[in-house]
């Protein structure tokens, strides 16, 4: 068998996959499926990009990584561990920033390496951002004050996650969370998995694991859709309710 053939039927393996269930996904017959499973025959580009995308490795990986012996994991840590971001430029061959709108944020997971789904995204043209490639999403909740929800993060693609920088705010988009901005922190040694913090502190912290993690985007500006109220809680204000907070349950455990 070729490295192909076992990688397909390790990664069908591990998803709890049956060859009919796969075959269904990728839109071909369980026998075409059969097939390429025991390297009797070789899909056409074509299949190759939807295998790619359903199990988010690029060809390149599919073709020439044996999986059995590298896991997915330490894969992130390279170059060409992913299909190719896709992009949208003007005429003049400048860079766009794509605007992900509050409608398409479930579909982002599944569309975000397909250039048909990006090219159906308005854009927007912001020349004061620099070098490199970005893109704006919509904040839900207030987990991110001064951030209100209907807000636009605008972030710079991060390529790699050893260049995260502990402490700054993405937006992340990954398997088990989908599309978040949080302020991220490393866990223990390497980069197996990260923490996601809030500055709001109701909500509590939690891990994400670095396999997870599908794109990085550092934050680089935001703009907001709504009129600030001077009614509205502000970061230092939500601090010092919940220090006052803690203050007052300290007194009333200290006087039981």
């Amino acid at each position: 068998m070729s490295l192909f053939s076992e990688n397909i039927r390790l990664l069908r393996a591990q998803k709890g996959l049956s060859q009919q269930k796969l075959a269904d996904a990728l839109i071909i017959t369980r026998a075409a499926l059969s097939k390429y499973e025991e390297g009797r025959s070789e899909p056409p580009l074509e299949v190759l990009g939807r295998m790619a995308r359903y199990f988010h490795v690029s060809i390149d990986v599919l073709l020439s990584v044996d999986l059995h012996r590298v896991p997915l994991e330490s894969l992130l840590k390279m170059e060409d561990n992913r299909i190719l971001l896709p992009i949208t430029v003007d005429r003049e061959g400048k860079d766009h920033v794509e605007i992900v709108p509050l409608k398409a944020r479930a579909g982002y997971l599944q569309g975000y390496s397909d250039p048909e789904f990006v090219e159906r995204l308005q854009t927007m043209s912001l020349p004061f951002l620099g070098q490199g490639k970005h893109r704006a999403f919509p904040i839900e909740g207030d987990s991110m004050p001064p951030h209100k929800a209907g807000s636009y993060i605008v972030g710079r693609y991060v390529e790699k996650l050893k260049d995260i920088r502990d402490g700054h705010t993405y937006v992340v988009l990954s398997r088990s969370e989908g599309i978040v901005y949080k302020r991220l922190f490393r866990k223990g040694r390497g980069q197996q998995s990260f923490e996601f913090r809030s500055d709001n502190p109701v909500y509590a912290p939690y891990e994400v694991k670095a396999a997870d993690i599908l794109e990085l985007w550092e934050h680089v500006c935001s703009f907001c859709t709504k009129e600030y109220a001077p009614s509205d809680p502000g970061l230092f204000d939500l601090q010092d309710m919940f220090q006052s907070l803690r203050t007052e349950i300290r007194e009333l455990k200290a006087g039981r």
